[in-house]
């Protein structure tokens, strides 16, 4: 799986909101600056965070954006979903519209058990989470066992 700087950004531009709720509006400026994105590609990705639920954006002096629904209930598959579309995919096919013949046949269940898990880890991470440094504990096992940081 591939994580893309679109959606990177995103998860980083909603864990800004989530850290600043409750302070008001955050311009996209002072997201950008805070971490580290280009401003004109957040303006877009924030467009499409609004028109997909997460975000409310206001207009005026005091305008800026902030979490559509509280922290807790936005999981991290939520951003990206939003932003990049489905999860996990197969030459741009969702796994259950894929079929293989021969040797090839048992990809498919492979492949769904791999969208499966992406999910379980993405869809039970909150921004929340993420914001308080309070990983789910599987998702902290997981990052703590030192294979996990190697690439073979």
């Amino acid at each position: 799986m591939r994580i893309s700087a679109r959606a990177d950004y995103a998860v980083r531009a909603a864990l800004q909101l989530a850290h600043a709720r409750g302070a008001g509006p955050l311009k996209a400026e002072a997201i950008a600056d805070a971490q580290d994105i280009p401003h004109k590609f957040l303006e877009g990705i924030l467009n499409d965070m609004r028109r997909g639920g997460l975000v409310l954006s206001q207009r005026g002096g005091n305008g800026g954006y902030r979490l559509a629904k509280a922290p807790e209930s936005i999981s991290i598959a939520d951003v990206i979903r939003v932003v990049d579309g489905p999860l996990v995919s197969v030459r741009g096919v969702r796994p259950p519209e894929l079929s293989y013949t021969g040797p090839a046949e048992s990809l498919l269940p492979l492949w769904v058990a791999l969208r499966a898990n992406v999910r379980q880890i993405l869809d039970g991470v909150s921004l929340a989470d993420v914001a308080s440094a309070d990983l789910p504990t599987r998702v902290s096992a997981l990052a703590e066992d030192p294979a996990s940081w190697t690439n073979p």
